[in-house]
Order: structure tokens, then C-alpha cells, then sequence
């Protein structure tokens, strides 16, 4: 849906102002000695922040470890926070439809220089937006210069107020309206007329990714869904990750999902909800996040070309959990003291949950977090921010 380095607060400031290998589930994993302590000493200071629940596992192809703290909801002391949660993984669902965008690349279906009028022809147009100027690359890069839907759509006043919440619970918004909110503004920027897949600048907007799994459907003429659980969810055996549709229900076992709204004491209760696409709307567990992950760095979702592609990076200016990020498609990097590879990583956020992961660039281990707290305008949100990354660079450096 929305990640919280911009797209969150964006729209908060406005208110307030290829081919795929065997399923890496397949062996049982055991535990790594000398690695629990650490990683549960690092959820305990996430949890320490403030958080309600905190959930998170580290995991290569033969060790898994995993660490919680919390409960699964206020007033519960005795019913932390289950192993296997199922969380709203926000806008690292962006790095699935990255994925499918350079599949269908590899394939020779798509590629990454065509340009959103050919296979959106008049669909990005209005107020000086240009789809004959706006590529693929640039969308999955996030060098196009689309506002993004969420902070200039008309309901954006009202959405992150508890009554705005219980409101629109039960709305989804469809796809093509989202791209109509983006169009009524004039483009941050428009792309070179001459190369425009070679834009460096940068501007996050989850319009991108509408956009982009909109021109997935039609290249393959399927729903976006499908060709996620096709090419996979269905291939790595990911048996705990699944795309919703319209339904605002999270399936057991989960937590209680908390949302501080700006200016409000009290937490409300946002495990139900809906709302994200191809932007931010896939369900999945920790265990499952990491085994996607580990399997998209190592080659096994992505032919090498389509990997080095989703390498080539820009810089990021505005959007900086850590110094030195650089955004590539749909997927970032940054440096990490102790480690001459630096760690690939996303990072999203929905309505009471932020999802923090990470991984080496051989796919050799990864790092995945769940908070099931969201502090809106909160200076406590950048402390826990700052203890998932943490966590996270830790897990993947030793």
C-alpha cells in the first residue's frame, strides 16, 4: 500500500499540515547456535519502543531463528504474539510485482524501455502527465514524476482519522480510479523526451506500481492476482502468502494491528482493512517473506539479465531510512557497516503494521520483522524504525 519513509508521510503531512527453483520450504530448518540471543534481544528494543507486538525471523537455506515479544493484543499479557502471524506486508509488495514486471521481460513479453502508452494507450494523459513519455523502468524505479494516488486523492484529508478509518474499511478503490486521483495533478517531472528510461530522478509514488500491474494485466490477460500465485507464490510453496482482493480480513493466527492517528492519544484497532493493489495488498508471514525473498536474490525467480536490471539503482533524496539508500526495481539497497555487499531490502507499511526485511545480495539469508504498531506523527515511530533496521542489519551481518 504505502511506505512509511514517504508515502506515509506525505499524505500525514498533508493532514497534519523467469524461472523458478524447488520450494525453499522444503527442509525443516534448524535452529543456528549463538544467533536467538541476539535477535531476541533486538526484538525486546523494538518492543521497547512502545510496540504492542513485535514478530521476526532470520533464515538461510539450512537455519531458522525466531524471536517475539508483545502480545497479540492490549490487555492480553498471556497471549503473545503467534509464531506464525499473518501481517499486511505493505509496500514490499512491490517487490512482487517487480518480479512479474521482469519475468515477463526475460520472456520477451515486455520491456523495460516500453513505454506506458503502448499498452495503456491514452491512460496516463491530463494536466502534463505523458505516457508516451513514462516507461517501464521508470515506473518500476520510480523515476516517472506520477504523483502519488494516495496523497492527492480527495479523501486523503479524511483518511487518517479513527471515524476516516472505520469508513472506509470496507472500500476499495479500483485501480483505474487510483490512476485518476494521480492524473488530476500536474507530474512532479516529466521524463526525457529522448531517453526517458534514463531518468535519475526519483520520487516515490505508489501510482507506479498501479500502473505498472495494470500493464502486467495487459500483457498476459490475466488479473494481476493470478500471475502472482502462478509465477510465485505457487512455485516457491509460499503456503502462507496470498493476495485478498476486496476482503478487509486478516486469516488467523495473527495479532491485533494498532494504529496511532495523528493527534490522538488512544490506539484504534485496524486489523481489518482494506485497500492496496500491485502496490501494497499482499498477506504473508515472516517464514514466507524470507523464502521469497532469499529465492528473488538468488536467482531462482529472475534470469540473470532481469536481476542485474533490478540492480541498477538511483538515488534517493527523500525516502531514507538509512544514508546512502539507492532504489532499484522495486527493490532498494543500502550500505551496512561489516558488510562489503551492503543488504537489498523494501520495506512497507499498512494501517497498524510496518514491515521491516532484509536481504544479502547471494540470497544466502535474509532478515524479516512484523510490528504490529503504527504511531502516526509519533517522534516513538522513527525509534522503532530506527530498532527494526537495526535488527535487520544485525541479523545479516553477524
Amino acid at each position: 500500500m504505502i511506505s512509511r519513509r514517504t508515502g506515509l508521510a506525505a499524505t500525514a503531512a498533508a493532514l497534519l499540515t523467469g524461472a523458478s527453483g524447488p520450494a525453499a520450504t522444503a527442509a525443516a530448518p534448524r535452529r543456528a547456535p549463538g544467533t536467538g540471543g541476539r535477535l531476541q534481544s533486538d526484538v525486546d528494543a523494538i518492543r521497547a519502543t512502545g510496540a504492542t507486538g513485535v514478530l521476526a525471523e532470520v533464515q538461510s537455506a539450512r537455519d531458522r531463528t525466531t524471536a517475539r515479544a508483545g502480545s497479540a493484543a492490549l490487555g492480553a499479557p498471556h497471549h503473545p504474539v503467534p509464531w506464525d502471524a499473518y501481517y499486511r506486508i505493505g509496500s514490499d509488495t512491490k517487490t512482487f510485482t517487480a518480479t512479474l514486471a521482469l519475468q515477463l521481460v526475460g520472456e520477451g513479453r515486455l520491456a523495460l524501455t516500453d513505454t506506458v502508452e503502448r499498452w495503456l494507450p491514452g491512460a496516463v494523459r491530463g494536466n502534463g502527465n505523458d505516457g508516451r513519455r513514462i516507461t517501464v523502468a521508470n515506473l518500476l524505479r520510480q523515476t516517472s514524476g506520477l504523483n502519488d494516488c494516495l496523497a492527492v486523492s480527495p479523501d486523503s484529508a479524511d483518511a487518517f482519522t479513527p471515524d476516516g478509518y472505520r469508513r472506509s474499511r470496507f472500500r476499495t478503490t479500483a485501480p483505474e480510479d487510483q490512476l485518476k486521483a494521480a492524473l488530476s495533478r500536474p507530474p512532479l517531472w516529466v521524463p526525457d523526451a529522448g531517453h526517458p528510461a534514463r531518468e535519475r530522478r526519483w520520487g516515490y509514488s505508489n501510482t507506479n506500481y498501479v500502473v505498472a500491474g495494470l500493464i502486467i494485466e495487459q500483457v498476459t490477460g490475466n488479473p494481476w492476482a493470478q500471475e502472482i500465485h502462478d509465477r510465485i507464490i505457487e512455485p516457491l510453496g509460499l503456503r502462507h502468502t496470498f493476495t485478498p482482493g476486496t476482503s478487509p480480513y486478516l486469516p488467523r493466527p495473527t495479532a491485533t494491528a494498532y494504529t496511532w492517528f495523528p493527534g490522538c492519544a488512544r490506539p484504534t484497532d485496524t486489523t481489518m482493512a482494506s485497500g492496496g493493489w500491485a502496490d501494497g495488498s499482499v498477506i504473508s508471514t515472516t517464514h514466507d517473506h524470507g523464502v521469497f525473498l532469499r529465492a528473488l536474490m538468488s536467482g531462482r525467480l529472475l534470469r540473470p539479465a532481469q536481476l542485474a536490471a533490478m540492480k541498477e539503482t538511483v538515488v534517493t533524496e527523500d525516502w531514507s531510512p538509512a544514508p546512502g539508500v539507492r532504489y532499484g526495481l522495486g527493490i532498494a539497497w543500502r550500505p551496512v557497516a561489516g558488510s562489503k555487499g551492503g543488504i537489498w531490502f523494501h520495506g512497507g507499511t499498512h494501517l497498524g503494521i510496518v514491515s521491516e526485511s532484509g536481504v544479502t545480495p547471494d540470497g544466502a539469508r535474509a532478515a524479516t520483522s512484523a510490528t504490529f504498531s503504527l504511531r502516526m506523527g509519533d517522534p516513538a515511530q522513527d525509534a522503532q524504525d530506527l530498532a527494526a533496521l537495526r535488527l535487520v542489519d544485525r541479523a545479516l551481518t553477524g
